[in-house]
């Protein structure tokens, strides 16, 4: 399939995105490439098939909870970077 310079120039358009005549062209080529290979998928054989979400089927992963002793102070700072006064140390983030 053909995607033409005018198509990636409106899809850039829509999303604020200045392009140079390279990357239309560049852009135009990849995009055309992209849907000729799933154009393909037509061609795939797909009667009695049931849709699926998965290629493989899911359990859930999840666990019990299970309540336990909490960790120490010195424990849950052993492995900090930086601690102080039984404290983690952490970059400030507002101004």
């Amino acid at each position: 399939m053909k995607i033409t310079k005018d198509q990636v120039l409106y899809v850039a358009d829509l999303a604020r995105l200045n392009l140079d005549a390279a990357a239309i062209e560049k852009f135009a080529g990849q995009i055309g490439e992209i849907l000729a290979y799933v154009d393909k998928l037509n061609e795939v054989h797909t009667e009695g098939v049931k849709p699926t979400s998965h290629a493989i089927s899911l359990t859930n992963a999840f666990r019990e909870d299970e309540q336990k002793e909490h960790l120490d102070r010195e424990q849950a700072l052993a492995n900090a970077p930086q601690k102080e006064d039984g404290n983690f140390i952490v970059p400030k983030v507002v101004g």
